[in-house]
């Protein structure tokens, strides 16, 4: 009976949400969103707000990247000061949901917003859980892929009939590949951000998933067993990028993607959200012909580090207002069904629907590296891990300095295994 009430409220509150008489909801919302995905985000509000005039009115908030965003969310859920709606990192589930921040979305509130878990991808939506709970709803899957100088590789040999890369699967394959950039007059055969934490981890996730590797076992221990070795040989494949004067070290993320867009990296490894770089210099003439596809196969099978942007409600100590509360559902699910627009800025939509339409199936380079969906590796599960955590931070500390010479390999995952296991709890 409890279910059914809960149910019926719902029912009524949607009801009166869209009813032609209903008082203007005023939906305050919170995002992290700069740049391009900013000012996508800016055209979708813009839009729900002149469709939903008298009904819903988002007025959003666009606040600081990383920590600072979470920890205001943290602070202001609890002493109900939160958001009606906000944007949330999938990664960062788990810590939000420890110190309370989250409110849990049940599967029948969800089900009167017109949403279900069948609409998402089962390794996306098992992301938005949280021991068995749903606290999130999936926006966009974002990941890394590899990017490429078509005139380069031209030169290299290293194109298909398709004007795809070939022959890169296989670190020995990959390795000759970069060889055979530089010999075609590439400066580097590949660039990415290796200082720092960010995509060193993502490289390194991705290589790790690819040999079947788990950071994070059940049991609450980091790379048990032979995972410390998968992860030794993914920190030794980047060193080696290095080492063979195929990469450089200690680079910072703007210069990774200079090195690209200046033509003297022939591959860069970076996310999505760099599409719409890549496209705005090539629209002004300033760019090569280029491309984005899938990581290669490195190992024994395809993985790729991914997390999503999603749509969370924060917890309200004081109670949320029925009407409110379905409304911002509401809003949710209108975002989703128009999130090919979304894609626009790289992204892939997590909306099964949205991938499916013939607009974002002809959108390139989005529909060539789609697959990655299907073979998408999200971060563990643990308070530990997501966007500026532990994990991050142990990234830089350990495999920063091992790709840079610094240290062993194997020093830094046991350096990295010992000192996340010591915040365990």
């Amino acid at each position: 009976m409890k279910f059914k009430s809960l149910a019926a409220g719902l029912l009524t509150s949607v009801m009166l949400v869209t009813g032609a008489q209903a008082q203007e909801i005023q939906l305050e919302w919170w995002d992290f969103l700069g740049g391009g995905d900013g000012v996508r985000m800016k055209t979708l509000i813009e839009e729900f707000n002149a469709e939903h005039a008298g009904k819903i009115k988002i007025n959003a908030t666009t606040l600081e990247w990383g920590t600072p965003f979470y920890t205001k969310v943290q602070t202001s859920a609890a002493v109900g000061e939160g958001p009606d709606l906000m944007t949330y990192h999938l990664s960062r589930l788990p810590l939000g949901v420890e110190g309370g921040a989250l409110s849990e979305l049940t599967t029948e509130e969800l089900a009167a917003a017109g949403l279900a878990s069948g609409d998402f991808g089962a390794a996306n939506w098992q992301a938005a859980q949280v021991d068995g709970k749903t606290y999130a709803v999936p926006f966009d899957i974002h990941a890394i892929v590899l990017y490429y100088n078509k005139d380069i590789l031209g030169k290299a040999g290293l194109l298909d009939a398709n004007g795809l890369p070939t022959g890169l699967d296989g670190v020995e394959n990959f390795t000759a590949a970069l060889a055979k950039v530089k010999e075609a007059g590439a400066e580097q055969g590949v660039s990415f951000q290796s200082a720092g934490d960010g995509t060193n981890w993502r490289i390194f996730y991705s290589l790790l998933g690819q040999q079947g590797g788990t950071f994070l076992d059940a049991d609450g221990q980091f790379l048990s067993g032979d995972n410390l070795d998968k992860a030794a040989t993914a920190v030794q494949t980047m060193a080696d990028w290095v080492s063979g004067g195929y990469a450089l070290s200690n680079v910072e993320y703007p210069a990774s993607v200079a090195a690209f867009t200046g033509g003297k990296a022939a591959f860069h490894i970076n996310g999505v959200w760099e599409v719409p770089t890549m496209t705005d210099l090539h629209a002004k003439g300033e760019l090569f012909e280029w491309g984005a596809i899938e990581l290669p196969m490195f190992f024994t099978q395809k993985a790729t580090w991914a997390d999503s942007h999603a749509f969370a409600i924060p917890a309200n100590p004081n109670g949320d207002d029925p009407a409110t509360r379905a409304a911002a559902l509401q809003a949710i699910a209108w975002m989703n069904k128009h999130s090919t627009f979304w894609a626009t800025a790289g992204h892939i939509p997590a909306y099964n629907a949205a991938r499916e339409t013939e607009e974002f199936k002809t959108m390139q380079p989005n529909a060539t590296y789609s697959v990655l969906a299907d073979n998408s590796v999200f971060d563990p599960s643990s308070p530990l891990a997501g966007v500026a955590s532990p994990t991050y931070a142990a990234i830089g500390n350990f495999v920063f300095p091992a790709i840079s010479g610094e240290m062993t390999a194997q020093e830094a995952v046991e350096g990295m295994r010992d000192d996340l296991q010591s915040q365990a709890y």
